[in-house]
């Protein structure tokens, strides 16, 4: 669990909801017609920009805003120089009963031990990187909508409301309900774009650079491997994917 989106997403609205009950209560800010305006049709305008399947999809890949369990580099490292120890001691298929969790790893060792070429290997991988980062782009792409569709519906609302109070201005009791539909529309516009979606967008951009990253590693192990370098050059030079201080850290520098 991500205790940073949780934790964000959780105080934001408490704060808001305080705010709401501190300025007459909760009910004076519940219109349905408002929600029917920006909630419905900011669902609707969004799924016009994607095909439903890839609608439907980002539900999913929003999960890992929430939920994401990603493997930390120094591990992947260390474990990338164990194998390179083993397969210089006993060869490429001496890493076939090895133990590995991260499928993408797994991925590129099959094709180490099945004896395809450097070309071949490096290829399937960026293919595979290449594709995860579109699958990633497209969740993002389905929230980024979101934000920028939320206000556009709460303005439209907004004149909803302005031309339904114009029209009855004969009528003061129309006048309260028109002008709340005016206002409110607005006021959900902006929390579903700027409480949830847009937050929800960069955190998803920041997972699949995350993800990128440790493939971006894995591929340059794996390759190091096949190239047959020396496990203490591959631990050296895969370091290079960590912040200097880690670095330092992990090496025992001075």
């Amino acid at each position: 669990m991500d205790l940073a989106t949780l934790i964000g997403l959780v105080g934001s609205f408490a704060f808001i909801i305080m705010a709401m009950v501190l300025a007459g209560g909760l009910a004076i800010f519940m219109d349905t017609t408002s929600v029917l305006i920006v909630v419905g049709g900011s669902i609707f305008v969004v799924l016009m920009k994607f095909t439903v399947g890839q609608f439907f999809g980002a539900g999913k890949i929003a999960g890992k805003a929430f939920i994401f369990k990603t493997d930390e580099p120094v591990d992947l490292i260390v474990t990338i120089v164990e194998m390179a120890d083993a397969a210089r001691k006993g060869g490429f298929l001496a890493l076939e009963e090895k133990e590995i969790s991260n499928s993408f790893m797994q991925k590129g060792i099959d094709l180490l031990v099945d004896g395809h070429d450097a070309e071949v290997v490096k290829a399937t991988l960026q293919k595979d990187i290449a594709l995860t980062n579109e699958r990633h782009e497209r969740g993002v792409g389905v929230f980024t909508a979101f934000g920028d569709v939320a206000p556009a519906m709460g303005m439209i609302g907004t004149l909803v409301g302005l031309v339904g109070m114009l029209s009855n201005m004969d009528d003061p009791k129309s006048i309260g309900p028109a002008m709340a539909v005016a206002l409110l529309t607005t006021l959900y516009g902006s929390v579903i774009s700027n409480m949830v979606a847009f937050p929800i967008a960069h955190k998803l951009e920041l997972r699949k650079e995350q993800e990128k990253l440790n493939r971006r590693l894995i591929l340059d192990g794996i390759l190091a491997i096949q190239d047959g370098q020396n496990p203490r050059v591959i631990d050296s030079y895969l370091r290079n994917y960590l912040n200097e201080k880690k670095r330092v850290v992990d090496t025992g520098e001075e």
